[in-house]
Parts: C-alpha cells; sequence; structure tokens
C-alpha cells in the first residue's frame, strides 16, 4: 500500500470530523461563506508558514488568496491559530497532506459558492499533475524514511486536522 493510501486511511475519521465541522457552514449565504474563509483563515497561514520550504515539491500557498478574498468582502484577515511543526519531513508531508488535500476540496465546494462572491482561494486547484507529484513525493519520502515514518506523518496530519477542527468552532 502507497504511504499516501496508507495516511488516507490512518486519518480517515479525522477528516471525517473536519468534514462535519465545516459542513454547517452554508457556502450559498453570503455569512456562511464568510464565517467558512474566516475559519479556514485561522488554521491555513499557521500551517503554510510552518510548512515554507520544507516539502519538495514546494507548495503554492494559498494564504494570500485567502486574504484577498476576505479582503473584498469587508472583512480583516484574523490571527491565525498557534501551530508548530516538528523539524521533521514525516510531519512536514503529513502537515502538506492535509492542506493539499483541502485544495481538492476547495475546487468541488467553488461550486456552490453563489455569483459575485469571491472565490481566489477555492478555485486555487492543483495544477495538471500536481497533486500526482505530490503524491510520489510523498512515497518516494516514505519509502527512505524508515518503518516510524508514516506514523509520525500521520500524527503532524491528525494534528492539522485537530486545528482545522478548532477553527471551525
Amino acid at each position: 500500500m502507497s504511504a499516501h493510501a496508507q495516511l488516507r486511511a490512518l486519518t480517515a475519521k479525522d477528516h471525517e470530523w473536519v468534514d462535519g465541522a465545516f459542513g454547517r457552514f452554508d457556502l450559498s449565504d453570503r455569512s456562511g461563506y464568510i464565517a467558512f474563509l474566516t475559519a479556514h483563515a485561522r488554521a491555513l497561514p499557521a500551517v503554510e508558514s510552518a510548512l515554507a520550504g520544507k516539502v519538495d515539491p514546494p507548495l503554492r500557498p494559498r494564504a494570500d488568496l485567502l486574504r484577498r478574498d476576505l479582503a473584498e468582502l469587508g472583512v480583516t484577515m484574523p490571527e491565525p491559530l498557534p501551530f508548530a511543526l516538528p523539524d521533521d519531513a514525516a510531519s512536514a508531508f503529513g502537515a502538506a497532506y492535509v492542506i493539499e488535500g483541502s485544495r481538492l476540496g476547495g475546487g468541488m465546494l467553488a461550486r456552490t459558492v453563489p455569483d459575485g462572491l469571491p472565490l481566489a482561494y477555492l478555485s486555487a486547484t492543483h495544477l495538471p499533475g500536481e497533486w500526482r507529484a505530490f503524491g510520489q513525493a510523498l512515497d518516494a519520502a516514505a519509502q527512505t524514511g524508515g518503518p516510524e515514518w508514516i506514523d509520525r506523518c500521520a500524527t503532524t496530519a491528525r494534528r492539522v486536522f485537530a486545528l482545522y477542527a478548532t477553527a471551525a468552532r
């Protein structure tokens, strides 16, 4: 089983928990959409900042897109929640797995947002081949990382899912 598949299986309940927490936001309503973006703004910038330069291939940050969408809606970017990342590749890939997965979900969610509301953040989907390249890099890192690598990766992914769940409250 690939590291990507193992990580998906190990964090499935965490993913469901976060989906449930964010499912309460009505993206078809302006105020619900603002609350959704604000919750993401409390989590994503902290994770992106902690990940800067720690994953190869490098990730395309989205915090500025989130800031721009909120500004267009007349909302100031909130302070991000605190988040620290252990200094190892497994932890970096675990955190990146969550935020890159949210990029996938964002593309689907963008379809539910009414015309006239800004979509820079949710529309920042993966470029062709980008998700596949990330998965290949994750799998390659796991192969060279030793037997505990995937456990460290999953532990950090769970921490990021928990950060998002806290932000959604």
